[in-house]
C-alpha cells in the first residue's frame, strides 16, 4: 500500500483503510533490506506485507472498523508459506514473492472483508503476493526476480492490521485484530511474530 496522497477530492472527503497480513520482525527486516539494494524508495517507508484490502475510501469508520472486527473474531489462524518470485510486468512494474501455502486463506479473507460497508469493484482481480519491487528500472526489476527466485520463508498469522491512510498520505497502524478472539483496546494484540515458528531460507 503506496504512501500517497488522494488524488481526487472526493477521495479526500472520505476516510479510506487498508488491510493487511504483517509479518514476523526477522522476516521483515530482511525483505525490506532486499526490497532496499533494489533502489525502491518505498523500502523504507513501508513494512513487507501481504494486502488483504487495498486503498478503500468509506464514509463510516465504525461501520467499517466493525466489520474487519467481525471478519477477524471469524477466521483461525494459519500458515503462510512465501517462495519464488513473480511480476505483474507488463501491466504494472511490480516483482514480488509468491504466496504458496495460505494463498486461498488470503482470497478467502479478501473476499469475506470486500463485503458490506467495504464492498467495491476492484479493477484488478485479487492476488495475494509480497512485493519486493515496484517502480524501478527494468534492470532492477530482473534482478529482484532472479536474486529471490530461490526465498523461501513459512510463519504463522494469527492478527490482520487495519489501517488508516491520514491526510498526510501516510498509512497509520489502528488496530491490530487478533484471530479468534473479541477485540480488545486495554490489552495488547497477540502479533505472528510473537507466535514463534518462523523459519526463512535463501
Amino acid at each position: 500500500m503506496p504512501a500517497r496522497k488522494p488524488a481526487t477530492s472526493e477521495a479526500s472527503s472520505a476516510m479510506s483503510l487498508g488491510v493487511i497480513l504483517g509479518f514476523p520482525p526477522g522476516i521483515a527486516e530482511e525483505l525490506q533490506r532486499w526490497r532496499a539494494s533494489f533502489g525502491d524508495p518505498m523500502a523504507t517507508v513501508i513494512p513487507a506485507h501481504i494486502t488483504l484490502i487495498t486503498t478503500t475510501p468509506t464514509q463510516d469508520w465504525e461501520a467499517a472498523r466493525e466489520h474487519v472486527r467481525e471478519v477477524a473474531r471469524t477466521q483461525t489462524p494459519f500458515m503462510v508459506t512465501i517462495a519464488g518470485t513473480g511480476s505483474f510486468r507488463p501491466v504494472s512494474p511490480v516483482v514480488f514473492i509468491n504466496v504458496e501455502e495460505g494463498f486461498e486463506e488470503c482470497v478467502e479473507l479478501h473476499e469475506k472483508l470486500q463485503t458490506g460497508p467495504l464492498e467495491r469493484q476492484l479493477p484488478f482481480a485479487y492476488h495475494p503476493h509480497v512485493t519486493v519491487a515496484h517502480d524501478v528500472a527494468p534492470e532492477s526489476l530482473d534482478e529482484a526476480e532472479t536474486v529471490l527466485k530461490d526465498y523461501r520463508a513459512t510463519f504463522p498469522v494469527v492478527s490482520m492490521g487495519l489501517y488508516e491512510h491520514d491526510t498526510d498520505g501516510i498509512w497509520q497502524l489502528r488496530e491490530e485484530l487478533d484471530f479468534g478472539t473479541e477485540p480488545d483496546d486495554e490489552r495488547e494484540p497477540l502479533r505472528a511474530a510473537d507466535a514463534g515458528g518462523a523459519t526463512s531460507s535463501h
